[in-house]
């Protein structure tokens, strides 16, 4: 038998070792150890055993035989990863600039055999009574003419092997899933498979019963809730071929399907489905570069499209479709209102419930009908408004906030510019200056208060924290167990309560002043989503927006629901500051515990790119991150903007190479984030 070696990624986040590595398949492994393979391997002083996965089996040495060490063995347990999932961590690396073991980490979320104690995951998730009305529900629905257009454009293009992504521009309760399951129906018949994307755990309930309804046994769920044994499980029944559907959030997207023919993404603009750690992607883009090389399609779909998405679909990159009406008989959009808090505040009310908000609970708490009233959380740093004019302290040169410090000092995490927090408002010169902080375990104890005797459910991160949280708090709103439920934006997001008439938006400008070029965007997607959850049954909807600054344009299209208005003011925005999808932008994060030593490396990258790509790149910083400091590890960025995107990747290898050869480097961590 020939000899082979096997060329073999070692098991090290570290950039000193993240190359192949060659070994040479002992006589009695060859048939087991293939590409894809996990394996033990000698590695390092001691020869000491290290995991690693084989990327390449060759009959050719790539040095001196005599030197070449035994791959020891299969690692005990582990899971293969098919050549398809390497390939698309390498691309991840090379895209990203992440180390091949990082990537190797995010496109294996399942790595090793683990008994499962429930494998009734699905099951467990839903309850009988509430499947039976889905499926009751499933058997009777019919596609109105716009769904029909769109389903019937999918069926054509995806015969024909068309691979142009669709965005479904649909409003809230337009019937989305209703198209995402017909569509479905047709590759399923075909023989391939499907992955269904969603942003958040909260959707993951909901969204399962109704497929589940539908599609029975043939799904399979993926989420960070589960247990690895239960992980394992899901996994393994789609790599064995017993299920044909994966629903889960960013993970989900790394089934190991073979014959993959879909991939849905579901509330494509929400921000959960960037990735915060290394390799810092976009599942948008990796389900894109995913269905290409697959020989699949991508639907994305959003009631508020991201304006990078949109952008592509103006281009004519995507193919769009809009859906401009609710599929519900006799559902229409809710009706909206703005109530200007300053005018609230200078006519005696001190309370966070505006006058009209208390009027309408009180309508709906008598007529027995549900509400939600949501805090706008998201974005939420520690930034300084007034309470008379509504004005927020912003950085003359970013357009962005100026957030808080310790020290008392207003600073600006673009460009670094930073002030003493004034005395009086610098706009309208009043005394009442104050950062904002309201969380929901204060609004449910006021909403207690006021209105005695309704029955309250609060969903946030302290309610959800226990394994199926989430499940419980809705499903008892869902049966009418509770009159208000409280939250954060997970409430908002997809949901579907009929019962609710009322929404109640609390604060709804707060993430208008994150110190994030994307601010605008995400309250405008918000406000539409949280607008959306009210009236989706056959009685009338009601949402009150209550803000501080009621003319901002962000505000004002969300009230009007009026995508076209937003897009057309935040690209101009863009535009003007060179933001994406205008141009392309690079963060880089440069980390370390000697924070002289970690300013003075970005000091010198700076002045390095600069002097070799200045001429065609705009730079800005380096800065402090947000949160500066971090268990004693100090953090700077820098941001690069090119309207070429290949430039930026071209700017990050030749950052990383540089980087590589540095030993003082080797004391700091860096990260790449591309925009």
């Amino acid at each position: 038998m020939a000899v082979r070696y096997a060329s073999i990624i070692i098991d090290i986040s570290h950039e000193s070792v993240d190359r192949i590595f060659q070994y040479r398949i002992p006589e009695q492994l060859q048939e087991e150890v293939r590409v894809g393979s996990q394996v033990r391997v000698p590695f390092g002083s001691g020869n000491r055993s290290r995991k690693g996965y084989v990327v390449e089996i060759t009959e050719k040495a790539a040095f001196d035989e005599a030197r070449i060490k035994e791959v020891a063995g299969l690692a005990k347990g582990s899971v293969t990863a098919d050549t398809r999932l390497l390939e698309l961590a390498w691309w991840m690396k090379e895209r990203y600039g992440s180390t091949m073991h990082q990537a190797l980490k995010t496109v294996l979320p399942v790595k090793r055999k683990v008994k499962a104690r429930n494998k009734q995951v699905v099951k467990s998730m839903v309850e009988d009574e509430r499947v039976r009305e889905e499926k009751r529900k499933e058997s009777v629905i019919s596609l109105n003419q716009e769904q029909q257009q769109v389903v019937d454009a999918f069926r054509g293009d995806f015969d024909r092997g068309e691979q142009t992504p669709y965005l479904i521009h649909g409003i809230t309760g337009s019937g989305k899933t209703e198209v995402y399951m017909a569509m479905i129906d047709h590759v399923l018949a075909s023989g391939r498979q499907v992955i269904v994307l969603i942003p958040e755990i909260a959707l993951t309930f909901q969204t399962v019963m109704r497929f589940y309804a539908r599609f029975g046994e043939k799904i399979c769920v993926m989420h960070s809730r589960l247990s690895e044994g239960e992980r394992y499980d899901q996994f393994d029944r789609a790599r064995r071929g017993e299920a044909s559907i994966m629903i889960g959030a960013r993970s989900a997207l790394f089934a190991p399907f073979d014959r993959l023919g879909l991939i849905i993404m579901d509330e494509e603009h929400e921000g959960a489905y960037r990735s915060e750690g290394a390799p810092r992607y976009h599942a948008r883009e990796v389900a894109e570069h995913l269905a290409r090389t697959s020989g699949g399609f991508l639907v994305m779909g959003s009631a508020t499209p991201s304006v990078e998405a949109y952008s592509k679909a103006e281009a004519g990159i995507y193919r769009l479709f809009c859906l401009k009406r609710r599929a519900g008989a006799g559902s229409v959009p809710a009706s909206t209102e703005i109530v200007d808090m300053r005018r609230e505040m200078g006519e005696g009310n001190k309370s966070i419930f505006s006058r009209r908000l208390q009027e309408l609970i009180r309508d709906r708490l008598d007529k027995g009908e549900q509400m939600m009233l949501f805090m706008n959380r998201r974005g939420y740093s520690s930034f300084v408004s007034c309470r008379s004019c509504g004005n927020a302290i912003k950085c003359p040169h970013c357009d962005v906030s100026l957030t808080l410090h310790n020290n008392r000092r207003l600073t600006c995490h673009y460009c670094g510019y930073t002030i003493p927090l004034p005395g009086t408002c610098p706009s309208c010169g009043s005394e009442y200056l104050a950062g904002f902080g309201v969380g929901t375990q204060k609004i449910e104890e006021m909403a207690a208060r006021m209105f005695p005797g309704a029955r309250i459910l609060r969903m946030d991160l302290d309610t959800t924290s226990r394994k199926g949280g989430h499940e419980a708090i809705l499903a008892a709103f869902s049966r009418g167990d509770a009159d208000i439920l409280i939250g954060t934006q997970m409430i908002v997001k997809g949901h579907d309560f009929p019962g609710v008439t009322l929404v109640g938006i609390l604060a709804a400008d707060v993430s208008l002043y994150a110190p994030d070029f994307r601010c605008v965007e995400r309250t405008f997607q918000l406000l539409v989503q949280a607008a959306g959850r009210a009236g989706r049954g056959q009685r009338p909807g009601i949402a009150v927006i209550q803000a501080y600054i009621p003319e901002h344009y962000g505000i004002q299209a969300a009230a009007a629901q009026d995508y076209a208005a937003f897009y057309r003011q935040e690209m101009g925005y863009r535009k003007l500051m060179h933001y994406p999808p205008a141009n392309h932008m690079l963060g880089l994060q440069v980390s370390g515990r000697d924070e002289e030593l970690t300013s003075h490396m970005t000091d010198l990258i700076r002045d390095s790119v600069v002097r070799h790509f200045g001429s065609c790149l705009e730079v800005i910083g380096p800065v402090p991150a947000p949160v500066y400091k971090v268990n004693d590890i100090y953090r700077k960025i820098l941001y690069m903007k090119q309207e070429n995107y290949d430039i930026l990747i071209r700017i990050r290898k030749y950052i990383q190479d540089r980087w590589d050869e540095t030993e003082d480097c080797k004391k700091l961590t860096v990260q790449y984030d591309f925009s």
